[in-house]
């Protein structure tokens, strides 16, 4: 299949806009990746490609083949899925890009239990927020996309969703932490670190605080859930999460759910992109996974 890795070369200009470091990531000389480039934009009769002084970037003509090249390839992709499981085997690659809170125990763990029963599976899994993984699908750079705050979109089928509650997370030693009941009021009054406002946990507390009279005041703010978790050692501070990505590191944090009536919850949305048919084995765990976050919403 040649001419499918000369389209790879396209591909892999098309993410990196140089032919040089497209190269080198191909383990192919430069002047070969030209050269096929030269001979496609020949073939087409119009360029595909801008070249610049600084790089290489696609013409209008040249998004139209890239995104051929993608869709021809997950097409292939889906193809030799179907042969291995006519063969009885399953194996393959699942790709997906997921929230950040699903990165410390949920999918490690979704992942662990699939490759249990199809150990021949691989997984490539990234992390973003919702509109990196609407990128990441149209690019069809993954399979499937697992995050929060998916907001519907035409050519993106939401396969099913999940709600999940915010919780607060502190020590074990945190005054509150022994309490029968918390609520937003009482965190307010100590010290508050909290995701930025990309993070949907973030969100949800915005959107619940627009309507309520309560004000936190962070005195720390930052994209790194690990980061956060470290500070709740110190000086009494209180963060807040999605429940299925708070993490109590051995019993050392406790997550608290919040007691306020009409708190948001937020949505976990399985998606993948629309009309694409996906390989045998991406469908395999989109089964799996969907079991995984039903139990642990039960």
């Amino acid at each position: 299949m040649n001419h499918l890795r000369f389209l790879r070369y396209v591909d892999e200009v098309a993410r990196v806009g140089s032919i040089r470091q497209a190269a080198e990531r191909l383990h192919v000389a430069p002047s070969a990746v030209n050269r096929r480039i030269q001979d496609l934009e020949e073939e087409l009769g119009t360029p595909i490609f801008e070249r610049l002084p600084r790089g290489m970037r696609l013409t209008t003509a040249g998004e139209l083949f890239v995104r051929y090249i993608r869709s021809r390839s997950a097409e292939l992709d889906g193809v030799r899925s179907q042969i291995e499981e006519l063969k009885g085997k399953r194996r393959g690659t699942v790709r997906i890009v997921a929230s950040q809170a699903l990165a410390p125990v949920c999918l490690p763990g979704a992942v662990s239990s699939f490759r249990a029963a199809h150990p021949l599976v691989s997984f490539e899994v990234t992390f973003g927020d919702h509109l990196q993984a609407l990128e990441a699908l149209r690019a069809f750079d993954v399979d499937l996309a697992l995050v929060f705050n998916l907001a519907p979109e035409a050519d993106i089928e939401s396969i099913r969703q999940f709600d999940q509650p915010l919780v607060a997370l502190m020590h074990r030693s945190h005054p509150l932490a022994g309490q029968p009941r918390v609520y937003l009021r009482d965190c307010a009054d100590y010290p508050v670190v909290l995701p930025d406002r990309d993070i949907g946990g973030r969100q949800l507390l915005e959107r619940f605080m627009t309507r309520s009279s309560i004000k936190l005041h962070p005195m720390v703010e930052s994209n790194s859930f690990e980061f956060l978790r470290g500070c709740l050692y110190y000086q009494q501070a209180i963060s807040f999460q999605i429940a299925i990505g708070a993490v109590t590191e051995g019993g050392e944090l406790v997550a608290r759910q919040l007691e306020d009536r009409h708190f948001p919850r937020g949505k976990l949305v399985l998606a993948s992109l629309r009309h694409r048919q996906l390989p045998v084995i991406a469908h395999a765990f989109v089964e799996h996974i969907q079991q995984t976050l039903a139990a642990a919403e039960a």
